[in-house]
């Protein structure tokens, strides 16, 4: 009869066999579905054979109207965001279907690019940029300067943009940045507030335009012990405190009406309405709504942005270089997923695979900008030419390294649309 110790270790040995089955990576592999099947098939009608950035427009489109009735019953203008819309095709449509003129601009390149192509945009910067590169801009686009809207965020920036207008000559309308505990930038005091607004004040050159403080924090903040609430509560006082501040110095010119009070973001635009202080919300990449926008703020809006890239090589069994075979073949027995190997065309993007299923980077073979190894259930359906599918976890750090976006309606590409040159 075996003994009792005997008895016990069997029983966890069993335990120990039971639990390794069962945290088994399940096969998760299928082809595309009907929706990539379709976008798959546009696509190679229309020639594409290379990564390409993909846009439905008919869900942006959705997501646009989307996002305007509910600003709009909340009684909010919007601000388009284009870093995150970085195609005139986009930042055209979602002026036209929110009715505004309002853009928000975040380096030299776009802001001049705007400027001359959109003369009735009325631009507001969404960071601080060195004196020297807004001189740039008014050296080459001057006729535009009352439609702009700097950024100033410390005292001594504030000094460089009033140096900059008395060199040229030319009146500056200075938004100010006010950190309403994001904590990445802006003003926090209110003392260091009412030295700058009375810098402005004492400067004919230089007008106030307002404020802008970014929240997008707040539906961030784990919401644990009631913390998001008091984020949004601290973010409402703190923006408060601070016109307070500006009706102290400048009570001539502290008329809500007439200034720019910018906040909100993709993630914090429905935390808004008119009866709080801020006077409009900045909205970008929820519109497009990438990966890392899959919240549920934003759960009303639908993925409409991919990378489209094809399969240059099936590598048959995955395989790893010579001599680490035995890792690869022990990672074909216990993962179904890592049966097979794949080439694409590219690779090593901020970007999630989301088509066919069971097809992901592989960890073991290392990331490649060139031919990304990528590993697949052998159920994924997928051949050389086929495609897979992408979505970015951002559109600002990825749209821009693609040339031209392919716009598609009903799986059909209907045009090919510039995007902006390549920027930061």
């Amino acid at each position: 009869m075996p003994s009792r110790r005997r008895l016990i270790a069997s029983g966890i040995g069993v335990a120990a066999l039971g639990a390794a089955v069962l945290s088994r990576p399940s096969d998760e592999g299928r082809p595309h579905d009907g929706y990539f099947t379709r976008l798959q098939a546009g696509l190679r009608a229309a020639g594409i054979a290379q990564p390409t950035i993909v846009v439905d427009r008919e869900r942006f489109m959705r997501n646009l109207a989307r996002i305007a009735q509910r600003a709009g019953s909340q009684g909010m203008p919007l601000r388009v965001v284009v870093k995150s819309l970085p195609a005139f095709a986009l930042v055209d449509a979602a002026l036209g279907t929110w009715r505004s003129e309002r853009a928000m601009l975040f380096n030299a390149g776009q802001l001049m690019q705007v400027a001359r192509e959109r003369p009735a945009a009325k631009m507001l910067l969404g960071k601080p940029l060195p004196a020297t590169a807004a001189q740039h801009v008014i050296a080459n686009a001057a006729a535009s300067q009352d439609r702009i809207e700097w950024l100033v965020d410390t005292p001594t920036r504030l000094q460089q943009y009033r140096e900059l207008a008395r060199a040229a000559r030319l009146p500056l309308k200075l938004n100010i940045e006010i950190d309403v505990g994001l904590h990445r930038g802006g003003v926090e005091s209110a003392d260091e507030l009412a030295r700058m607004l009375a810098m402005i004040r004492d400067e004919p050159l230089l007008r106030w335009s307002g404020f802008m403080g970014y929240d997008a924090h707040v539906t961030g903040v784990p919401d644990i012990a009631d913390g998001r609430r008091k984020a949004a509560d601290t973010a409402r006082e703190r923006y408060a405190a601070m016109w307070r501040v500006a009706q102290q110095v400048l009570p001539a010119q502290a008329v809500r009406e007439a200034l720019t009070l910018n906040t909100g973001g993709s993630p914090t635009y429905h935390l808004h309405d008119r009866r709080g202080l801020p006077n409009e919300v900045a909205v970008g990449s929820a519109a497009l709504k990438p990966a890392d926008f899959d919240t549920p703020s934003l759960a009303d809006l639908e993925p409409a942005v991919f990378i489209a890239t094809p399969v240059l090589k099936d590598l048959g069994d995955f395989r790893l270089p010579e001599g680490a075979g035995v890792i690869s073949s022990l990672a074909r027995r216990w993962d179904p997923n890592q049966a097979r190997g794949l080439a694409i065309h590219g690779g090593d993007w901020n970007a999630v695979p989301v088509s066919p299923a069971g097809v992901a980077p592989s960890r073991l073979f290392g990331p490649s900008s060139n031919q990304q190894v990528m590993v697949a259930s052998a159920h994924a359906g997928l051949a050389p030419d086929d495609f897979v599918f992408f979505r970015p976890r951002h559109s600002e750090a990825v749209l821009l390294h693609f040339g031209d976006i392919a716009m598609v309606e009903h799986g059909r590409v209907v045009q090919m649309a510039p995007v902006f040159p390549a920027s930061a």
